[in-house]
């Protein structure tokens, strides 16, 4: 008891009391968080490096498939292209074709993608005056 005869105990009311600093909270662990909900732990978030890999398996796939075929077809074929004639085994010349057309499609998204970096600067300069 206090020496105080007007102090906390002689009014009935309780000491303040402050609490220790806990510190930063800390973050649950898996295990934790499996116990409050079970599907919180096995989410898994799809992110750009997970896009990565799985076009990088896809694309050996492919490749692998792309080899078999050349390998299986191997007889010569004739091919004429604006008065060029020459001998190339189908195989190879199917691959050319796919190169090709390929670097078809990376000019034409090459092209359109610079085409909307030059409007979205333009707009944004417009916003800016």
């Amino acid at each position: 008891m206090s020496t105080d005869p007007y102090g906390p105990s002689a009014r009935n009311e309780p000491e303040p009391f402050d609490p220790p600093n806990p510190g930063p909270p800390v973050p649950p662990s898996d295990a934790e968080l499996a116990d409050r909900d079970p599907s919180a732990a096995k989410d898994v978030h799809f992110t750009r490096a997970a896009a990565l890999w799985s076009a990088v398996i896809a694309g050996f796939l492919v490749l692998v498939i792309l080899l078999i075929f050349i390998a299986q077809n191997t007889e010569s074929a004739q091919f004429a292209f604006l008065g060029w004639r020459w001998d190339l085994p189908l195989g190879v010349a199917i691959l050319f074709a796919a190169v090709g057309g390929g670097l078809i499609t990376a000019l034409a998204g090459a092209a359109r993608i610079f085409q909307l970096r030059r409007a979205a600067k333009k707009n944004y300069k417009a916003a800016m005056r």
